[in-house]
């Protein structure tokens, strides 16, 4: 039976998922939901995810949302090769940097996407708000030095769920400038990191996405800043990273996208 992950190659949460899958060597298909962003989910993804968000992943008659809820169903569903490290202090050590990096540091590359990508603040705001997201991702980065140490892997004696949860977030810096200085010890993991055949796959169909790509990807992206414009897509301003944008200056943002149905908040589950 194939496994199903509702999938955006540039989402970190679901990037996190599918080498997770690829390490195990669990084959799985991973589709774009239709209108995604839109707040107009198709019913199936809507009733695996009632988010709207992906990942989603469906095995059979399980259907499942949220990262880490999938990433702890993977790894008690297919439990060899294990991800998590061996004693519980270290998979609670891992699970914190999981959480660091889905909330604090996620909202950073987020709240770039939406001033590089997105055209949201001008001038003075967006000026304001990139030198803080730079300050934040050096010292964020500071703290994940820290956690790395000496060693080869944050997850210890090799690759694992507290590399996995690291290197989407590492690499989406790296793509706004803001990635760790070479020669750096973090650098060097990024470097490993990214040599992994299962970062790799899940490296190359976020590129074939990105803005600085191809002609089509680029013209994809042109498109989507049209609809945002109109209002037919809408970015999603929940918890940590309407809490960035506000604590980092961008209030104005926040009102404007309000003023202009562009912005968009959690769905309330249907029944």
């Amino acid at each position: 039976m194939t496994i199903t992950v509702y999938d955006h190659p540039l989402s970190p949460y679901a990037q996190k998922v599918k080498i997770a899958l690829a390490e195990k060597g669990v084959p799985f298909e991973a589709p774009l939901p239709e209108a995604l962003g839109s707040g107009k989910v198709a019913s199936a993804f809507q009733s695996a995810s009632p988010r709207g968000e992906v990942p989603a992943l469906i095995d059979g008659d399980v259907a499942i949302f949220d990262s880490t809820v999938i990433l702890e169903y993977i790894e008690d569903r297919w439990p060899e090769p294990a991800l998590l490290p061996a004693t519980p202090a270290q998979r609670a050590r891992v699970r914190m940097i999981e959480d660091v990096m889905d909330t604090h540091y996620e909202a950073i590359n987020w709240g770039l996407a939406e001033l590089v990508h997105f055209g949201r603040g001008e001038g003075e705001v967006a000026d304001r708000l990139r030198q803080r997201a730079a300050e934040q991702t050096r010292q964020w980065q500071a703290w994940l030095t820290a956690r790395l140490g000496t060693a080869e892997w944050f997850n210890g004696d090799g690759f694992g769920w507290g590399d996995l949860a690291v290197i989407p977030y590492i690499n989406g810096s790296t793509g706004f400038d803001f990635g760790p200085e070479p020669g750096t010890a973090l650098h060097e993991w990024q470097q490993r990191a990214n040599a992994r055949p299962s970062v790799a796959a899940a490296n190359q169909a976020a590129a074939s996405m990105a803005m600085g790509g191809s002609e089509a990807a680029r013209s994809g992206m042109q498109a989507v800043r049209a609809m945002l414009e109109r209002g037919e897509f809408k970015r999603e301003y929940r918890d940590h990273r309407l809490e960035w944008m506000i604590k980092s200056g961008g209030i104005d943002v926040v009102l404007d996208g309000l003023a202009r149905n562009n912005i968009r908040f959690t769905p309330e589950f249907p029944a």
